[in-house]
């Protein structure tokens, strides 16, 4: 049965979120003075994703709200205690930084235009629906989406299988009906490929080597390198599909 609809993860996905993040926290390490206690811009900038990552898995764990996750990212980067209102001012002010840089990769509108007439399109990612639908009203591409799930709402997060059902069940489609676009090789990955979808992993960087990785099997994702390769992959009739670099 041929793919009806695309569900799309955000960000490093649509949004280059991993830009916005490294400009806006160089701009906010700036002027908060906070560069002092760090061997240069990179070095604090690590700290902050390793902050980051780690926070944002103990929400996915259901061990944190998606605020509370927030406020420990700061009290845990700055290392001090702070109230919930000092962290989450200090949080707001990063976020003005980090607005600013927002913007979406090249091939996305490109892509959304040529699947346009042909697919269906929603979006299931790990966040909250209070930030991604803003993100996507300020990017312009809010009203390309007939859904828009976050895991703070869902209660359950990418990779559980519940979550990328729960996008199929808001179409109205069977899993197998539905292609999943995503930038992680297991939260999008592996777990879309293993909810039933048609998992396709956008692998922008090229970052993931192994020969297991490279092409899909037995269940496992398609790996693509840009989103001209995705009209080609889900059989649109148009010219904008591109062959895959990852042969």
């Amino acid at each position: 049965m041929p793919i009806k609809a695309v569900v799309w993860d955000v960000d490093d996905t649509l949004f280059d979120y991993t830009a916005a993040d490294r400009a806006g926290m160089r701009e906010h390490l700036l002027a908060e003075g906070l560069l002092d206690g760090y061997d240069g811009v990179e070095r604090a900038l690590v700290r902050w994703r390793a902050v980051t990552d780690a926070q944002w898995a103990r929400f996915s764990a259901g061990e944190a709200t998606f605020q509370g996750q927030r406020r420990d990212r700061v009290r845990v980067f700055l290392g001090q205690e702070l109230t919930d209102a000092e962290a989450d001012a200090w949080f707001e002010r990063y976020i003005g930084h980090y607005e600013t840089a927002w913007a979406l990769f090249p091939d996305v509108l490109p892509a959304l235009d040529a699947l346009a007439g042909s697919h269906r399109h929603a979006v299931l990612s790990n966040s909250s629906i209070h930030v991604q639908d803003r993100k996507l009203r300020v990017l312009g591409v809010h009203d390309r989406f007939e859904a828009i799930l976050c895991a703070a709402e869902l209660g359950v997060s990418k990779p559980e299988a519940g979550a990328f059902h729960a996008a199929c069940a808001a179409l109205e489609l069977a899993p197998h009906q539905v292609a999943y676009v995503g930038d992680h090789p297991e939260i999008d990955g592996r777990g879309a490929a293993d909810a039933g979808l048609l998992s396709v992993w956008i692998d922008r960087g090229g970052a993931y080597t192994s020969d297991d990785a490279a092409a899909p099997v037995n269940g496992s994702p398609h790996r693509i390198a840009t989103l001209a390769e995705l009209p080609a992959l889900l059989g649109s009739d148009t010219r904008f599909g591109a062959p895959s670099t990852f042969g």
